[in-house]
């Protein structure tokens, strides 16, 4: 069975088809803006134009825009070739490929949140979340995070403010997607943004 898998819920924007577990080819780039002008091209670029039997995206957290984008586009794609989507945690990929470069022990992933925030989760050696996400300032995530390791856009950062630890600097990327614990495949019709929306609907 063919997978494309779409993550551009962060800084970073990756395509990568999977035929089973066998990577066939991918591209990852860290954007920071222009995601959804970057992503119809590249999943375009893939074997195929990136046709699969299977569609998986990331949910969250991240960007509301890049989460919004990654969902849009397979949504469409899932509905145009009447295959199945499944969503997945976007800092649980990270701590899976923290696993696979570290080996397999408990780790801290932080990534840039909003408004200066870090997003902060702790998952095990076994690659599953042990605490629930948070939007943490970068103090409160230093003092939070306990893990030798941490990985993530933000790492360097929190083992520079911790004064510890191993850090990894990583971005999500879709050629890792055969990485993740199947366990933490799910519905992709509830994204993961972290953290409330900045506009709210005014007062009655």
């Amino acid at each position: 069975m063919k997978t494309l898998v779409i993550d551009c819920a962060t800084e970073a924007c990756s395509v990568a088809l999977f035929d089973g577990d066998a990577l066939i080819a991918g591209e990852c780039r860290v954007l920071g803006r222009g995601h959804a002008e970057a992503l119809v091209p590249m999943i375009a670029a893939l074997p195929g134009k990136g046709r699969a039997d299977r569609i998986a995206v990331a949910l969250g957290p991240g960007s509301f825009t890049g989460v919004r984008v990654g969902l849009a586009a397979a949504r469409a794609l899932a509905l145009a070739w009447q295959c199945p989507l499944t969503g997945y945690p976007t800092l649980a990929l990270v701590a899976a490929m923290a696993r696979a470069e570290a080996g397999a022990q408990p780790c801290t992933v932080a990534m840039t949140g909003g408004h200066g925030e870090w997003f902060v989760q702790t998952f095990t050696a076994d690659g599953l979340p042990s605490a629930d996400l948070a939007s943490l300032s970068p103090d409160a995530a230093a003092g939070t995070a306990s893990t030798v390791v941490v990985a993530g856009s933000q790492a360097e950062a929190l083992v520079a403010r911790r004064g510890t630890g191993q850090a990894l600097s990583l971005h999500p990327d879709a050629r890792s997607f055969a990485l993740l614990p199947a366990a933490l495949l799910g519905p992709a019709d509830h994204p993961l943004y972290g953290r409330a929306p900045d506009a709210r609907l005014p007062a009655a």
